[in-house]
């Protein structure tokens, strides 16, 4: 039997969602634009840790940094329209793991 071949392009999805971070970067702008700080203490991320994935996100046109020029400068994120695309899968994966996904310690 000839095994299916898994598209590079799904392949491409997944490797981007499952980088260390970056589907829970992506979940925490769904609630709208954030600054660095609140990222960072929302998911509890280090801060080099934080800045390579939204680099990669921002790369990925998935994230949008927009600098407010005031004093001091003001840097903010939030998802762009390729990003607010994910909504509906990571929605989904929510109420999946709320069904399926025992909390730790819990052995039943």
């Amino acid at each position: 039997m000839k095994q299916p071949t898994i598209c590079p392009k799904f392949e491409k999805a997944i490797s981007l969602l499952s980088q260390r971070w970056s589907a829970l970067v992506i979940y925490q702008l769904l609630s709208g634009s954030q600054r660095f700080s609140e990222i960072q203490s929302a998911i509890g991320i280090s801060g080099k840790v934080l800045s390579d994935r939204l680099k990669d996100l921002e790369h990925q046109g998935v994230v949008k940094r927009d600098v407010i020029p005031e004093t001091p400068v003001i840097i903010e994120y939030s998802l762009t329209e390729k990003g607010r695309s994910l909504e509906p899968v990571l929605r989904e994966i929510e109420s999946w793991s709320q069904l399926w996904v025992k909390p730790e310690g819990d052995l039943s």
